[in-house]
């Protein structure tokens, strides 16, 4: 028996894991490191799959080509020949932004396919790229960029330290956070309570975390915008407005005063739901507590007003003087800190071909993806690459684009799984699984309630290239140099940049991803080295987190921009919004269970245990008026598609709100995913509307979808 320890790589949370093998190399446990500095101990049922993960029959061992339009298993030369063969040409015929990228979740909780994804994009200089990040939190970047100068800089809830937590559309026991990395979140809100704090959720479901919350208000979805405008207004007219020593740091103070005028608690409370005196009761306790923090997730990033709703959580984490402040929202300081030149965020400089979305932190809409695939003429998309991505179950009207994927002339997929995407490639390259990696969470210790940092060597050796290898031979394709491309000398070419950056001298005693993360680690704030963590088996901790304003901003200004023009710009919709009837109609969210993450778990036996979790709740007053019974099958349509879905009612949700996980829909034919295709649940982005959207960021509307329903 031999006993690893790892960082899991399977959400955002960071944990310890401790792996217990036997002499055959097979795992026999996976249990939480109660030495970890950060988890200590916690595990939850995703990490206790790994496992079952590594030894998935389904897993891909070898590429894919298709043949006559089977797939057949070949060498890494053939899928590489392969692609030699048909992808230059496309470049060459019909330019650059004929091929476009589509870079998934998993790819973030990959440090080879974080550091070598973006050489590769890069090298390709397409337009077209795409990501998970417009269906998920692109509306919190763009509010941090314009706000702070810089897209990553996201200020995290202190949850170690806060005494009053404002939750809004985040259910973090189910997610384990999400932009805030936060193991054992259980734990750290009981903390909260200990220190005699309150936790406040703002959500339409009466989510887990709602129930272990102090106080839960059942809100319209897609209103939050309106209820933290609402909370902003009352600060002002209470004369509750107390920045403290961000006073300096400001800008916009006096326009957000009059921006809020018209968003009175009396104004929103038909709109959201929640009487006025509620309203004016929470911002007044937010005021008065001792430190607090507002935090808002997915719930308030994907819907109509994402953007105005994710800058306004700041703009309250401002105004009540707990921006960078112990307790309140702070800026992490991660051991490796992004290099390159900081300059101010920008938007817009590009634009989508087809309906004119800009550009935002380098990407486009993937709701405008299938338009550019469909649509003829200069510019048209006629090759794909998917990295760790599943867009035809993660995206909008995720029909049409799966129907548009076979237009394609070309389409190549990075990817462990045959799914119900990569099933249209005409090439898949597979990669080692977690244990047969090196990893480090690059992206998620930038968003940690705590300064932390953990180095996990490849537990066994791979049979399989790694990952930052397979991206370094497509580089050398799209940039001319062939199948034959020498890795270790683009190795080489891609470390001296970064050491270029740093400031450094270029190192040879490592490569691929272990000496860029070293060569960052020098780089960063805490003088220590990549061999210092690996001889820290269970991570270092470097410490709570501190405040960081003004050294944080890269504003043109230098200063907080508290009304940046970019988002202000979208206020007068929301307020054109305030002046209409409220609607009546039934409207669609989501929702996460904490066996599963976004629709790349579901083939793990271990993580679909037990019922069909993939219903549509319905609030029991709704399924009378509708005549939908519990257990039967409701017809669940949109303007974009129709689904088939059991019916489960339930008061956790509140009327006039049905809600569908998010992430399956497993019942495809071609896919190699026996577990998954055994309980397949249906795909909610087939009633997903493409043409809803957060207007500045392109971001889906997800929660706060108009459908109609009935018995099926």
């Amino acid at each position: 028996m031999t006993t690893a320890h790892v960082t899991c790589p399977l959400c955002e949370a960071t944990c310890g894991l401790e792996v217990t093998l036997d002499e055959n190399q097979q795992v026999t446990r996976v249990r939480g490191d109660d030495q970890d500095v950060f988890s200590k101990g916690y595990i939850c049922p995703k990490g206790a799959s790994l496992g079952a993960l590594h030894h998935d029959p389904d897993r891909l061992t070898a590429p894919l080509l298709k043949r006559d339009g089977e797939f057949v298993e070949v060498s890494w030369q053939e899928a590489y020949d392969e692609i030699a063969r048909r992808l230059p040409p496309i470049l060459e015929e019909h330019g650059r932004d004929a091929v476009a990228v589509y870079a998934g979740n998993p790819g973030v909780h990959n440090i080879a396919l974080t550091l070598y994804g973006r050489v590769l994009y890069k090298a390709l200089g397409t337009k077209n790229f795409y990501s998970a990040t417009s269906v998920d939190q692109m509306p919190k970047h763009y509010s941090a960029g314009t706000m702070f100068g810089d897209p990553l800089a996201i200020p995290v809830p202190d949850l170690d330290r806060t005494r009053h937590l404002l939750v809004l559309g985040a259910n973090p026991l189910v997610s384990n956070g999400s932009l805030m990395t936060a193991p054992d979140i259980r734990g750290r809100l009981r903390g909260i309570r200990a220190r005699g704090g309150k936790i406040v959720v703002v959500d339409p479901r009466r989510t887990r975390t709602a129930e272990f919350a102090d106080e839960h208000h059942a809100i319209r979805p897609g209103t939050d915008a309106f209820l933290l405008f609402a909370l902003v207004n009352v600060l002002f007219a209470e004369n509750r407005v107390a920045p403290g020593r961000l006073a300096e740091h400001l800008n916009g103070l006096d326009d957000v005063r009059e921006l809020a005028r018209p968003f009175t608690p009396e104004a929103v409370a038909p709109r959201t739901g929640i009487d006025a005196a509620e309203i004016r009761r929470m911002a007044l306790e937010l005021a008065d507590a001792e430190n607090a923090v507002v935090y808002g997730r997915i719930g308030t990033t994907t819907q109509t007003f994402g953007t105005v709703a994710s800058w306004l959580v700041d703009v309250l984490n401002v105004l009540t003087g707990n921006l960078d402040e112990p307790g309140g929202a702070m800026f992490p300081l991660a051991a490796c800190q992004p290099t390159g030149n900081r300059r101010p965020f920008a938007v817009g400089r590009w634009r989508s071909r087809v309906r004119g979305y800009p550009e935002v932190v380098g990407e486009l809409p993937v709701a405008t993806l299938a338009d550019e695939i469909e649509t003829p003429g200069e510019g048209q998309v006629r090759a794909l690459i998917t990295v760790s991505g599943n867009p035809c179950l993660s995206t909008p009207n995720a029909g049409r684009l799966t129907e548009a994927l076979g237009n394609l002339d070309f389409m190549i997929s990075v990817d462990v799984y045959l799914n119900e995407t990569s099933r249209q490639a005409d090439v898949v390259l597979p990669g080692p699984s977690p244990l047969e990696r090196p990893h480090f969470d690059l992206a998620f210790y930038q968003l940690s309630v705590r300064n932390v940092a953990n180095w996990t060597p490849a537990t066994l050796p791979s049979a399989l290239p790694q990952e930052w290898e397979t991206m370094l031979r497509l580089t050398g394709i799209v940039t001319g140099q062939g199948p034959e491309a020498d890795v270790a000398a683009l190795d080489d070419f891609v470390a001296a940049d970064v050491a270029r950056r740093a400031g450094l001298e270029l190192t040879h005693d490592r490569t691929g991803p272990a000496r860029l993360v070293d060569l960052m680690l020098r780089a960063g704030p805490y003088d220590v080295t990549l061999a210092e963590l690996e001889a820290a088996p269970h991570g270092v901790d470097f410490g709570p987190l501190k405040p960081r304003i003004p050294e944080v901003l890269c504003t043109a200004s230098g200063r907080i921009e508290l009304a940046p023009g970019p988002v202000v710009a979208d206020v007068p919709r929301l307020r054109d919004e305030l002046a209409k009837p409220v609607e009546d109609g039934l409207v669609l969210i989501g929702r996460r269970h904490l066996s599963s993450n976004n629709s790349w778990m579901h083939n793990l036996a271990p993580l679909v245990r037990g019922g069909n979790r993939c219903t549509v709740q319905v609030h029991p007053a709704d399924a009378a008026r509708l005549g939908l019974t519990d257990g039967g099958l409701a017809a669940v349509t949109s303007r974009a598609g129709k689904l088939e879905v059991p019916v489960e009612v339930t008061d956790v949700v509140r009327p006039g709100v049905i809600s569908i996980p998010h992430g399956w829909g497993h019942d495809v034919d071609g896919a190699r995913t026996r577990v998954a295709y055994a309980h397949p649940g249906v795909n909610s982005n087939l009633v997903a509307d493409e043409t809803l959207l957060d207007v500045p960021s392109g971001t889906s509307v997800l929660n706060g979808i108009p459908v109609e329903v009935a018995p099926a």
